[in-house]
């Protein structure tokens, strides 16, 4: 009895460090609707990825600048991250405001209101990947259109 007691701790200790070692290996990327009570509760800068399935560059992304350590670790301290499908049909209630895809029978790649208005430039049309940055007043900072290397999103990271 004494011995499967000890044997018992032994693989729950064993368990529980292999999850506690796989919670650092991956990103706490948060919703809109969980980045609102987040920022309600403490104020931090916003990391936001604005992506869609059929995104080449995105994907690469995700293999690589998501899942080196040091952005990890960078994003999940600094940051509250949100990875959102720029094509989604959601409707996202944010600041008191509803958001939707209006141009969900319009155009062949529907593009959300919410990465519209935050990753839209002047003269430009939408473009993917799409990467904005946020300080604590909720302001844009930096936008990003082209794949980051896991260098290069640190260097974004530090800015």
């Amino acid at each position: 009895m004494k011995y499967r007691l000890i044997g018992f701790i032994c693989r729950t200790m064993l368990l529980f460090s292999f999850w506690a070692g796989a919670q650092e290996n991956h990103i706490d990327w948060l919703s809109f609707e969980q980045l609102e009570d987040s920022l309600s509760v403490k104020p931090k800068r916003v990391f936001i990825d604005f992506y869609a399935d059929w995104c080449a560059y995105c994907k690469k992304m995700d293999k690589a600048a998501f899942k080196d350590s040091k952005v990890i670790s960078k994003l999940n301290s600094d940051y509250y991250a949100v990875k959102m499908n720029a094509e989604t049909t959601d409707t996202i209630v944010f600041g008191g405001e509803t958001f939707v895809n209006k141009q969900l029978r319009k155009k062949r790649n529907p593009t959300h209101d919410i990465p519209l208005l935050l990753a839209s430039r002047e003269n430009y049309p939408f473009s993917l990947p799409a990467i904005v940055v946020l300080n604590k007043k909720f302001e844009v900072t930096e936008r990003y259109f082209e794949y980051l290397s896991p260098k290069q999103m640190l260097e974004a990271l530090e800015d």
